[in-house]
């Protein structure tokens, strides 16, 4: 197992370089080319030892936060949550095994959502349990229709 580097030195700009070397302008733009990811696994491509899953994070608030685009990253977010807990879209039964992923997904959720925008998901996640969306729905994007309606682009 190799030794864990990610913040040795000036991870930001470590960060950013590898960016650049894959041909991306911002970490946004590298993130929503690959928007089913997770943030291990985009970490992982821009350095497997030396990126963290919670450095690529923060770099993704920080580009959304100057470009008053929180809710679409927070929106964004979801949509990786749910690729990799409910891969198959959303149950068609909500039996014990799949009310823990769903629940699960949605708790990961709330974890990689900054403090501004807490209230909106947890409204989007009451509203998501209260009426589920059809089974085997699987947004693969930010701009789903469905991901739209729950969390509008009304920056707060």
């Amino acid at each position: 197992m190799s030794e864990d580097r990610s913040w040795e030195g000036n991870w930001k700009v470590r960060l950013y370089e590898r960016v650049r070397e894959r041909g991306y302008d911002s970490l946004t733009a590298f993130a929503e080319a690959r928007p089913t990811a997770s943030l291990v696994a985009l970490a992982d491509e821009l350095g497997e030892d030396d990126i963290a899953a919670v450095q690529v994070f923060s770099g993704l608030v920080a580009e959304a936060e100057r470009s008053r685009q929180v809710t679409r990253l927070v929106r964004g977010q979801l949509v990786r949550e749910l690729s990799q807990h409910l891969p198959s879209g959303w149950p068609a039964v909500l039996d014990d095994a799949n009310r823990f992923d769903v629940a699960h997904a949605l708790a990961r959720w709330g974890t990689y959502t900054p403090e501004t925008h807490q209230k909106r998901v947890e409204q989007a996640r009451a509203a998501l349990r209260a009426a589920p969306p059809p089974p085997g729905w699987r947004p693969l994007g930010p701009d789903d229709e469905l991901l739209r309606t729950l969390l509008p682009d009304e920056e707060v």
